[in-house]
């Protein structure tokens, strides 16, 4: 289909004039708008001119760290949402005219990875954090740069954290189950070190006492957080005889996979007997039998955040205070929730 200017004119909520100063480099529009035509001309696979791309280039490089500590969450299984962050970050640098570089490490010798980076050559560092404690955001205060991170944040540290507002989140998932009428609402924990997953723990236990549920310990089932992990803890479980309740949250749609998998090996229909909801909205979600409900978070705008900000405190030396940034997500709402609700 050939895109037109009139096509990228009512995407953008702008005139047709508006987009056709934008794309031939025109002065007389503010910079948002000028931003929001380009990205939507290049989401539509529209050809602009690359000059305008490159207007300034010369900026430098902003390098983004992915950091597999321990690799329990930054694998092969959660590649999809990482090529999320990496999309978000590759726009909004594209846009400024920045060059984005991307470095994988698998170490847990942070020190060491910082001092590799040092002599990089970068103008910022975007690090995912998602496997990274207080003790390693620690060594990053060597470098002399300007050091966001995302998929995790720490207070009592002055950079900018960009991350998914959990405790929220979660409620929005045990709200759906009450709303079904589930009372026995269990947990699909992992006993892996991110930060996201204990907060999403604290998320659950916040949020059933909000509705006045009673915690029970017995419906807390802790598995490994890859899909092939999941599946062999959770047989193990189910073959001792534990009868999981009639809801189950699982801290992502990772862990939600295996367990499913080994549910229904062992007898258990989804929904009819287990309702589930997962955490993250990967794309098998939506395709497998039956497709999983699950809370999902823009990881592409939280990459196009985190950008904005490295961009910000490069381009304005900025040394106001560190900002921390929660992102709220909305409930995806298929098949894998039964309601039990009694009739009236």
């Amino acid at each position: 289909m050939v895109v037109r200017i009139k096509d990228i004119a009512e995407k953008a909520n702008v005139s047709m004039a508006t987009v056709s100063l934008v794309i031939n480099g025109k002065p007389g529009i503010g910079e948002k708008t000028r931003e929001k035509v380009l990205r939507i001309a290049k989401e539509l696979n529209y050809r602009i001119p690359d000059s305008l791309y490159r207007e300034k280039m010369g900026n430098g490089t902003i390098r983004f760290l992915k950091i597999a500590k321990h690799a329990h969450t930054v694998n092969r299984d959660h590649e999809v949402f990482i090529a999320d962050y990496t999309d978000g970050l590759s726009r909004e640098a594209t846009i400024n005219g920045y060059g984005l570089e991307i470095n994988t490490f698998k170490t847990s010798n942070i020190a060491e990875l910082v001092d590799t980076v040092k002599h990089l050559g970068q103008k910022a560092i975007i690090a995912l954090g998602t496997e990274l404690d207080f003790k390693d955001i620690e060594h990053f205060e060597r470098l002399k740069i300007p050091v966001v991170f995302i998929d995790t944040y720490f207070d009592f540290f002055n950079y900018d954290f960009i991350d998914m507002n959990n405790i929220d989140a979660v409620l929005k998932i045990i709200q759906h189950f009450v709303e079904n009428g589930h009372q026995e609402i269990g947990f699909l924990r992992s006993p892996v070190k991110v930060r996201n997953f204990r907060l999403r723990e604290i998320g659950y236990k916040n949020a059933l006492r909000h509705f006045q549920i009673p915690y029970n310990e017995k419906y807390v089932f802790s598995v490994d957080s890859t899909i092939d992990g999941a599946y062999s803890d959770m047989l193990q479980i189910l073959k001792k005889g534990v009868k999981p309740p009639r809801a189950l949250f699982s801290t992502n749609d990772i862990i939600a996979y295996g367990c499913i998998k080994a549910l229904k090996e062992r007898g258990f229909s989804v929904p009819e007997d287990i309702s589930i909801i997962g955490f993250d909205d990967l794309p098998l979600s939506a395709v497998m039998e039956p497709p999983l409900s699950t809370l999902k978070v823009s990881k592409t705008r939280i990459g196009k955040i985190a950008m904005k900000h490295a961009i910000i405190r490069i381009e304005e030396m900025s040394k106001m205070p560190a900002e921390k940034v929660l992102v709220g997500g909305m409930l995806i709402c298929r098949k894998s929730v039964k309601s039990v609700k009694q009739p009236d």
